[in-house]
């Protein structure tokens, strides 16, 4: 059976990404990042959930922690105020500068290593916070690059099945899925109940309230 490197983060767009890959018959390398972000334990515990929930092949966890000593990012630096007033134009301060290249290089060598033939991510630029490495564009020049830097006989593939949802699709698709949706977490803040007023959480209640479905996990304040 075909394997493919899974980046969840633990978030409800990796989760449906994976279970994507597992429905198209990969066996899942399922694959997490501890990057020093500000929910760095509550994404674990959920990265841990869904891996169990697909029944991955095999679990890696890696630690980045260069990632705090780069800064530059509101997820990272705790001097630096998450923003709740809204999405605006241009790249939001939350953005982490090219972490999905960073996280695309390293599955790319353990694709090598496992003799995976694809990496999936979910990546979405039609309905996303406007970071430029979530481009489709940019994830095909990085599976060009991948495949021009590693060996003749190794063939990667980036998946990107989210990439042209919106989040009320993404809901619909996750629960078609039976993607446990409870146990993925989007806040950008909160490890306990998720703040509803950061950028991601706005995002994902809208793509809820569209979706005419309910999210089951808890927040301190639910937007109109």
């Amino acid at each position: 059976m075909a394997k493919a490197v899974c980046i969840i983060s633990g978030g409800m767009d990796s989760a449906l990404s994976a279970a994507i890959a597992k429905e198209e018959g990969y066996e899942i390398i399922a694959l997490h990042f501890n990057y020093s972000q500000r929910t760095e334990k509550k994404e674990l515990e959920c990265f841990r959930k869904i891996a169990r929930h697909l029944k991955a092949l095999k679990t890696i966890e890696l630690d980045l922690d260069f990632f705090k000593q780069i800064g530059a990012s509101a997820l990272i630096d705790k001097n630096i105020d998450v923003p709740t007033e809204g999405l605006k134009p241009g790249i939001p301060i939350t953005y982490v500068p090219f972490r999905n290249g960073i996280f695309l290089s390293i599955a790319a060598a353990i694709c090598e290593k496992e003799k995976a033939e694809a990496i999936f991510i979910g990546v979405v630029e039609e309905d996303s916070s406007g970071y430029p490495d979530c481009r489709e564009s940019f994830i095909k020049r990085m599976e060009d690059a991948i495949n021009e830097g590693t060996k003749p006989e190794t063939r990667v593939s980036i998946k990107t099945p989210l990439v042209h949802l919106k989040k009320e699709d993404i809901v619909k698709e996750a629960l078609k899925y039976k993607v446990p949706l409870e146990d993925t977490w989007s806040c950008y803040q909160n490890e306990d109940k998720a703040c509803g007023v950061c950028d991601s959480c706005r995002l994902r209640l809208k793509g809820f309230r569209k979706a005419g479905e309910k999210d089951k996990i808890e927040y301190e304040r639910y937007l109109n």
